[in-house]
């Protein structure tokens, strides 16, 4: 061999035992192969088809940053766990909806001034609510919405907007006070006049 030494070429090392599942090689093996059967199971959880596959997309894109930095162990596994949090998530959404039928005020409609009444009284209260918001600091304005309107977790909070937990509590009580000062006051400004 012309005195050169033939290199050898150590065989492939491989991370996992025989007997352990192989890692998906990538996202795009695990939606083809995930994607069918998890809807399924969103949709025997949820009842609906359309949040079903919204929540799907929200589990994948939650996995997905673990896929890329090959830091989950069982992908497929991780996925359902995500999945099923979610969607345990909206269902509790669902039972505690702002909106809810069976607490809805029954309206008197025999008397059209009483209704009419009513609704400019909500109409004004409403304005206040929505002057009193826009008031807020920036931060609080951004933590109320989101925990009320999107009805997110605290955590949920701090890891959209990319803060600690602590803060997201410390904004939102201190949203909620100043909007009851905000309230206060103008219901108070509102029964000194004439």
């Amino acid at each position: 061999m012309d005195g050169v030494s033939a290199m050898v070429v150590p065989p492939p090392r491989h991370d996992t035992m025989p007997d352990q599942p192989q890692r998906a090689s990538g996202f795009a093996e695990l939606y083809r192969a995930t994607l069918q059967p998890l809807r399924r199971f969103l949709a025997r959880m949820l009842t609906d088809q359309s949040e079903a596959q919204d929540v799907a997309h929200d589990a994948y894109l939650r996995v997905l940053p673990q896929l890329d930095n090959h830091t989950a162990r069982n992908p497929e596994a991780l996925l359902y766990v995500t999945a099923r949090r979610l969607a345990l998530n909206r269902l509790k959404r669902r039972q505690h909806s702002p909106i809810d039928d069976c607490a809805a005020p029954t309206a008197d409609y025999t008397d059209p001034q009483t209704d009419t009444a009513r609704q400019a009284v909500v109409r004004q209260e409403l304005e206040l609510l929505e002057h009193a918001i826009a008031d807020l600091p920036a931060g609080c304005r951004s933590v109320l919405v989101l925990r009320h309107r999107q009805q997110l977790s605290h955590r949920e909070i701090a890891e959209r907007l990319g803060i600690a937990v602590s803060t997201v509590e410390k904004q939102h009580a201190r949203a909620l006070r100043l909007l009851r000062a905000a309230l206060d006051s103008a219901t108070a400004h509102e029964q000194v006049r004439p």
